[in-house]
């Protein structure tokens, strides 16, 4: 099994970092298995695209503009994806459709999309989350290891 956890986002404009915060932080706290990779993906869209091959289970974790208060952690999967990105928070969201689709049209769309990530409160010019999203920090961070458990590839403390 062949699994990527990728954060996406911008570490310069405030919430829109919480993916790549995220990676940081699972990367020093944690050690994944063999079958596990963990991407800091940033913003870089297409570039991506041949880390999708060979790929099982995407795990993706970004801010997210769901229309609910600051902060609330959310948990997507399947043909919720493309609709969460519907609603652009960041300019690497667009591209993130388009890696999708892509992917999908090469054959190399995971069987499994699962996204979570926080509702952002703040995007702007600014290197810390907003305290809402700050807040939920620790829960975005627990629901990925929960996911990694359920898929049976638990990451084991450093």
């Amino acid at each position: 099994m062949s699994i990527l956890v990728m954060g996406l986002g911008n570490l310069l404009m405030s919430d829109d970092g919480l993916g790549s915060r995220v990676i940081t932080e699972l990367e020093r706290r944690f050690v994944p298995c063999e079958e596990v990779s963990l991407l800091d993906g940033g913003t870089l869209g297409l570039d991506l695209l041949p880390r999708l091959e060979g790929i099982e289970k995407l795990l993706i974790i970004d801010a997210l503009e769901m229309g609910a208060e600051p902060g609330v952690v959310f948990r997507l999967e399947g043909e919720e994806v493309p609709r969460a990105f519907a609603n652009k928070l960041s300019v690497h969201q667009m591209g993130l459709q388009d890696l999708l689709a892509v992917a999908e049209l090469q054959g190399n769309l995971p069987g499994v999309l699962v996204v979570i990530g926080a509702q952002s409160a703040l995007v702007e010019m600014r290197m810390e989350l907003s305290p809402k999203v700050a807040a939920a920090f620790e829960e975005v961070i627990a629901g990925v290891l929960t996911e990694l458990k359920d898929w049976g590839q638990p990451l084991r403390a450093a």
